[in-house]
């Protein structure tokens, strides 16, 4: 089945989008009309593909994407994100962009706790302009993070920036074009020291699924209840039918020796 995308910045986000199993839209259970939506072209890199938010559903349902809860335009400073670097590198904001341009591990974290069902959405470079770190390589992220046994509403502890550091997290993970760009990964930590558990069907050769470099691309990670979903482009490149989903816990955006462009950080409610 194939599902449209619609550009989020053009919907009245004071009332939730009501999605149809054709990817349209209809009137919300309020009665209040849709306004001003518009349908835009596959691959748009601002999209948002509220087919994602329909695309496991029988024929006859449809899935409410709700207001906008959180955003950062990158215009004010990086005060909404912590920050956490192994080695040299540096994590700046500057004309709506969050940049990281790291020697080493890097992992940048909103500083809100999510609780789900919720869909976050960024645009990312990975950048290629001839720098020391520009290797195109570990577009990467935690999203639904928590440390076992912490109590709600307190975030992960702070971490040294070295990947291992974050093996006993109980969170989900992708990793896309690590290794050099030649894996895209998908994982769900259990809070193990030195266990990342992997299923055979999310470890990704395929070059389809690797960085281009100064390609921007639109991210979506979907936590809703059992459902967990990374979407790049309006393509969903993993799911996951989790029987006892992370339904509350915090984001980052994670890389290591590489540089990267994020843009446009938006969080929204999905129901």
């Amino acid at each position: 089945m194939t599902y449209r995308l619609f550009d989020l910045g053009a919907v009245d986000l004071d009332q939730p989008t009501q999605i149809g199993p054709d990817g349209r839209t209809a009137a919300p259970s309020t009665g209040i009309a849709p306004t001003r939506r518009r349908a835009i072209g596959l691959g748009a890199a601002a999209a948002f593909s509220l087919g994602a938010c329909a695309q496991n559903l029988a024929s006859d349902r449809r899935e409410l994407v709700g207001p906008q809860l959180y955003s950062d335009s990158f215009r004010a400073g990086p005060g909404q994100w912590r920050i956490e670097l192994e080695r040299e590198g540096a994590v700046t904001v500057d004309g709506g962009i969050l940049e990281i341009d790291t020697a080493g591990g890097c992992s940048v974290w909103f500083r809100e706790e999510l609780r789900g069902p919720v869909m976050i959405q960024y645009d990312a470079v990975a950048v290629s302009e001839g720098g020391p770190n520009d290797h195109v390589s570990d577009l990467n992220c935690f999203w639904m993070a928590t440390d076992p046994g912490a109590p709600a509403g307190i975030p992960p502890r702070e971490r040294s920036g070295a990947f291992a550091d974050y093996d006993d997290l109980l969170a989900y993970y992708v990793g896309q074009g690590g290794n050099r760009n030649t894996t895209t990964r998908m994982r769900r930590y259990v809070g193990e020291a030195a266990n990342r558990p992997i299923l055979p069907e999310h470890d990704i050769s395929d070059p389809m699924h690797m960085l281009r470099p100064n390609a921007r691309q639109t991210i979506q990670l979907v936590a809703a209840d059992q459902r967990i979903e990374y979407w790049r482009d309006g393509v969903r490149v993993f799911e996951l039918n989790d029987p006892a989903p992370y339904t509350r816990g915090w984001f980052a955006i994670r890389t290591t020796a590489n540089r990267l462009r994020i843009s446009d950080f938006r969080v929204f409610s999905v129901r």
